[in-house]
């Protein structure tokens, strides 16, 4: 799979105002399509040791992958397509890895990492994540949430507990019910979903999210979306100057041309005496 001039990416990562050290990790590689962002959490340093360790890991395993599979394929027992299998795979390979240094390397004694990922392949992007990072999708300046937290304060206004608007203030909003490492085995959210030509994306850890209304999130795309290096600068100076209480990392993704699946030799002469 090539997507060469299909897609533009561009990422940013800030320690923020508070945080000694920066322990997100972001990764892109637009030619085959793939974008992750993870925050790290646990230990000094260790944060960052665990979401380098999930980033790296996905950028290796599914470039092989890609070279090797016929990302066409779905599997009819999951009913998962092939990068979403290649996705959910290399992230439960990464938890393994992280698991076992977290258990083998004292300095890194319950460190663990979110981690939030997108691989686009004809026409849709198939996006698999653990945690609170999240991604949004802006179309026709409107944003709307791709990915729902793994967190204690998501689950708490899924039952009414909570309005959305008390959780962004609540104290307790930073607590994940899941994460890479924490565990052996790790549950991954997977999702796919169609996309258009200037579709842009955003990965963003909760140093964005937590310090920043959807809503200026959204006005602050609409605004600077022309220029990708701009509008993530501009991303993490709205963090920042809303209290950078944490790191600030962001990934954006703008779909400059459609890219379908090429079908191969074969199915083309099967099609024509069809």
């Amino acid at each position: 799979m090539h997507l060469k001039g299909k897609l533009s990416c561009v990422g940013a990562s800030d320690p923020g105002r508070v945080r000694e050290h920066n322990e997100d990790t972001i990764g892109t590689d637009a030619d085959i399509g793939l974008v992750v962002l993870a925050d790290g959490m646990g230990g000094y340093k260790a944060g960052e040791v665990a979401s380098g360790i999930a980033v790296r890991t996905l950028l290796s395993l599914i470039k092989e992958a890609i070279e090797r599979v016929d990302l066409r394929l779905r599997d009819t027992t999951s009913g998962l397509s092939r990068p979403g299998i290649l996705l959910r795979d290399a992230i439960q390979r990464a938890n393994m890895l992280i698991n076992q240094t977290a258990r083998t390397q004292a300095h890194c004694e319950g460190m663990g990492t979110t981690v939030v990922a997108g691989l686009f392949f004809d026409n849709r992007l198939t996006v698999a994540h653990v945690g609170d990072s999240r991604m949004y999708r802006l179309r026709d300046s409107e944003l709307s949430r791709v990915t729902q937290d793994h967190s204690l304060m998501h689950e708490l206004v899924a039952r009414g507990l909570y309005t959305p608007q008390q959780a962004q203030r609540a104290a307790a909003k930073n607590y994940v019910t899941r994460a890479l490492g924490v565990e052996p085995t790790v549950e991954v959210d997977v999702t796919e979903i169609a996309v258009l030509p200037d579709d842009l994306f955003l990965l963003c850890s909760d140093g964005l999210s937590d310090m920043v209304e959807d809503d200026d999130i959204q006005l602050t795309m609409n605004t600077f979306g022309a220029n990708l290096s701009t509008l993530a600068r501009q991303l993490v100076l709205l963090g920042n100057d809303n209290g950078g209480r944490d790191n600030i990392s962001v990934v954006l993704v703008r779909v400059l041309d459609g890219f379908p699946a090429r079908r191969g030799v074969i199915e083309r002469v099967r099609a024509m005496f069809s």
